[in-house]
């Protein structure tokens, strides 16, 4: 029976990270715990925490929790989890191969990090020229949208707290801004921090909350409600200090 929390308890993990709302987590977890000889399964998640109870056919009872420090966005790694988890439910798969192919799940990234570099940089170029920029302010958009994905990772490795993370790449995105103003490279800022900041806006956390909040997940949705709210707040703190320390006399 640990084998079974185990293994529910990890793809739950891994599908609530990988930026899967808490029905569609809780309702895997369910059916994985059922097509493995559950009696009954109960499952409470939210997004900082999950607890499952399994009750076996035989009357005993085992319980899980789990703290979850850190949500992401990954839907590669997500699609992957959702065909392990039919393949489960289908009685198809032995403990040894679940165990496997979750572990190699687990350990491949979707994108090499210069592509996500890329990706980074053409969304913030093309944001820039979207809001009116000029081609300078797009090459400029683009070169600190590279720099942002670097920024955004290593604040998120080493502050482990997705609200400050954001703060600490806005604020990063408006100095690097007012830098190329200061030599000359661009004459305004508005441009080049808008296109790089819609990189930030907490949009599929926010959408998320909505569909937790649809579907009953009341406590959920409020939780990423209020983390979507704050993630906001935390963007326009991070650009108003760096204009307030310089008085805003690069734009």
């Amino acid at each position: 029976m640990k084998h079974l929390l185990d293994c529910a308890m990890d793809i739950g993990e891994q599908m609530l990270v990988s930026g899967a709302e808490v029905h569609r987590v809780e309702d895997s977890m369910m059916r994985i715990c059922h097509a493995m000889g559950a009696a009954r399964v109960d499952v409470f998640i939210i997004p900082s925490s999950m607890v499952i109870t399994v009750h076996t056919p035989s009357g005993n009872i085992h319980t899980e929790t789990r703290r979850i420090e850190m949500l992401g966005t990954d839907y590669y790694k997500l699609d992957k989890l959702n065909r392990l988890s039919r393949r489960i439910c289908s009685g198809k798969m032995e403990m040894e191969q679940i165990r496997a192919e979750l572990d190699s799940i687990q350990s491949t990234r979707s994108y090499p990090f210069w592509a996500e570099c890329l990706g980074y940089a053409t969304v913030a170029g093309a944001f820039s020229l979207f809001f009116g920029g000029d081609w300078r302010q797009c090459l400029v958009a683009l070169f600190i949208g590279a720099l942002l994905r670097f920024i955004d990772l290593l604040s998120q490795k080493t502050l482990k707290n997705i609200i400050f993370s954001k703060f600490v790449s806005a604020f990063s995105i408006t100095a690097l801004s007012f830098a190329c103003v200061k030599m000359g490279l661009i004459g305004r800022t508005d441009e080049v921090i808008i296109g790089n900041i819609m990189l930030l806006i907490p949009g599929i956390g926010f959408t998320n909350a909505l569909r937790d909040l649809f579907t009953g997940d009341s406590i959920a949705g409020i939780l990423r409600s209020l983390e979507a709210v704050l993630s906001a707040i935390a963007i326009a703190a991070g650009y108003f200090l760096f204009v307030f320390l310089t008085g805003g006399h690069a734009v």
